[in-house]
């Protein structure tokens, strides 16, 4: 069984998320001072007096809200309660009991979880008494906390870790192949991840910009362990008007930096855009794996060469990453969303294949002797040997008697050369250049 659950809910901008990042000691949900900011569901390890569990931060609950927007965080945030073995149910000491904390509390009563009622905002002394006031709900008694100065988060734990059920140690994820889809808003990352996982695990919407958080799915599929990682939609920095959404750019980045293989995912209906080169970018200098995933492919009129010629505008838009191998799918219908996995796995082993010296030497031997490296004023790049110093990305040292003399494109022809010998499909190459002492 893996650890259990905890789910921290209440309505909109009571300090859920600075709760939620508070406990896993780490600022890893979006935090700002106004309502709507955490949609989907967010999890997050933590640990307290040897009890290991995961957090869920959720939207903000509110049924007087018909905002379709609205339904859907509130649908999330119910598929968080239905998952959680424990539930905190956050309130605001400062502004006292609302009726939506009424509701929210009726809701709970009937989920029939265990919860933890948390009044927060608490900061002062003076305000403690506030706290009696939420007697009223029925829920056991209010915890006095302050999410932002950390006081009674001690207290408030004790009595979450009392009420979690026994299990045994999480299955660790170490050996997970982490996958970060990414790409512009809109271009259907989420419904992509739904159709990965087979189900609704985070939040789809046509509105622009509905992910903000990079949230993170563990899973398992024959036999090989993933986690999945839904980035928010990254717009150009001129279109980045609000900090939330600075923020969300932030933590795709961060997303890209600690993943393996980088969906990267462009709609296919509306072809390439000059911000699907600038996401591109990032994963490649972040010396990531690439899969190039063209969605939205069943809106396409086609006929017998339309993904060829669609094959080679990319390889002609994207040529810093013509290495990258290309999917057409539908994450609507599914088409071949059943390609993804297989292919991540493939470009995930290229990532981290390493290579006897001997070998590289061999290959660079024979690279060597088809085109001679360059002169420059009447010296000439004598490459004494190579061997590979890292991987993901696979990293050659070339040992040289002067790095100035190496150009850009002779250390193109010899990337190509290690391609054509060892694959290297989907992955970047890093070299780097040293003067041999």
């Amino acid at each position: 069984m893996a650890n259990p659950l905890v789910a921290i809910v209440g309505r909109p901008n009571v300090g859920k998320s600075t709760l939620f990042n508070r406990i896993v000691g780490e600022r890893i949900a979006i935090v700002e001072d106004k309502p709507g900011v955490t949609r989907d569901r967010l999890y997050a390890p933590a640990n307290w007096n040897g009890r290991s569990f995961r957090v869920i931060d959720t939207g903000g609950l509110d049924w007087g809200d018909a905002d379709s927007m609205a339904r859907l965080v509130r649908a999330q945030a119910e598929l968080a309660v239905e998952e959680a073995s424990v539930i905190v149910f956050v309130v605001d000491g400062t502004e006292g009991l609302t009726p939506t904390d009424e509701e929210i509390a009726e809701y709970l009563r009937r989920s029939g979880k265990p919860v933890v009622l948390a009044v927060n905002k608490l900061d002062h002394p003076g305000r403690l008494e506030n706290r009696y006031e939420f007697f009223g709900i029925g829920l056991g008694e209010p915890m006095p906390v302050s999410a932002e100065h950390g006081l009674g988060i001690g207290d408030l734990l004790d009595e979450v870790v009392e009420r979690l059920p026994e299990t045994e140690p999480e299955e660790s994820w170490e050996d997970a192949i982490r996958v970060a889809v990414i790409g512009r808003p809109n271009v259907g990352k989420s419904s992509l991840v739904n159709r990965i996982l087979g189900e609704e695990r985070v939040l789809v919407s046509e509105v622009p910009g509905t992910t903000r958080d990079a949230i993170d799915t563990p899973f398992e599929r024959d036999g090989r362990s993933f986690v999945l990682i839904d980035t928010a939609g990254m717009r150009r920095r001129g279109r980045i008007w609000e900090k939330t959404e600075k923020y969300s750019v932030l933590r795709a980045l961060r997303a890209i930096e600690r993943s393996d293989v980088c969906l990267l995912v462009i709609d296919g209906s509306e072809g390439i855009a000059e911000q699907d080169k600038r996401v591109a970018g990032y994963a490649v200098d972040a010396g990531r794996a690439v899969v190039v995933v063209v969605n939205k492919w069943d809106l396409v009129e086609k006929d017998d060469k339309t993904a060829i010629r669609m094959a080679e505008r990319i390889r002609n838009e994207f040529p810093f990453m013509d290495w990258a191998p290309i999917l057409f799918v539908s994450a609507k219908t599914g088409q071949r969303v059943g390609k993804i996995l297989e292919t991540v796995v493939r470009v995930s082993e290229q990532h981290a294949l390493r290579i006897p010296t001997a070998t590289v030497n061999q290959i660079l031997e024979d690279a060597l002797l088809r085109v001679s490296p360059p002169s420059e004023k009447g010296r000439r790049l004598r490459i004494y040997y190579a061997t590979q110093v890292g991987v993901q990305p696979p990293t050659f040292a070339l040992f040289v008697n002067d790095p100035e003399l190496m150009h850009f494109s002779y250390l193109r022809y010899l990337e190509n050369q290690f391609r054509g010998a060892f694959g290297f499909e989907g992955t970047p190459l890093r070299f780097v250049v040293r003067q041999r002492q």
